[in-house]
């Protein structure tokens, strides 16, 4: 199998976050396990997920879990997508942007090519990018 390297994002709604990727990105849940699965878990958290795995923008794999304590947004790490297809990213770039803020807007950029970062309503950066 060799190496791989999979963002592991902690969320305070792991499967919303997981199925607004799916729908924005194309994708598919893989793997969705909760806290409720593991015996003697608090009632509290039962309905929590411990680990999901989502398959997303033709095959990168996303990991996910639930915080059970509010983490601060990390600002110092982006997603970055690259599209064959202008209007393929255009279309990512305002589907993630829903809910969020659009940081830089999609466009054609000095060294030619077209670019735009964000912020989903997750809390999470993208960067998407197209020849």
């Amino acid at each position: 199998m060799g190496i791989q390297l999979n963002p592991y994002l902690m969320s305070t709604d792991a499967k919303g976050q997981a199925n607004f990727y799916v729908e924005a990105l194309g994708g598919e849940i893989l793997t969705l396990k909760t806290y409720g699965e593991t015996p003697g878990t608090p009632e509290a958290i039962k309905d929590k997920v411990m680990h999901l795995a989502v398959k997303v923008a033709g095959g990168n794999i996303l990991m996910m879990s639930d915080t059970l304590e509010q983490a601060p947004l990390n600002t110092t790490i982006s997603l970055a997508l690259t599209y064959d297809s202008e209007d393929e990213a255009k279309e990512v770039y305002a589907k993630l942007g829903e809910g969020g803020e659009f940081k830089h807007p999609f466009e054609k950029q000095v060294w030619g090519e077209y670019y735009g970062d964000l912020v989903d309503k997750y809390g999470v950066t993208w960067m998407v990018t197209a020849p």
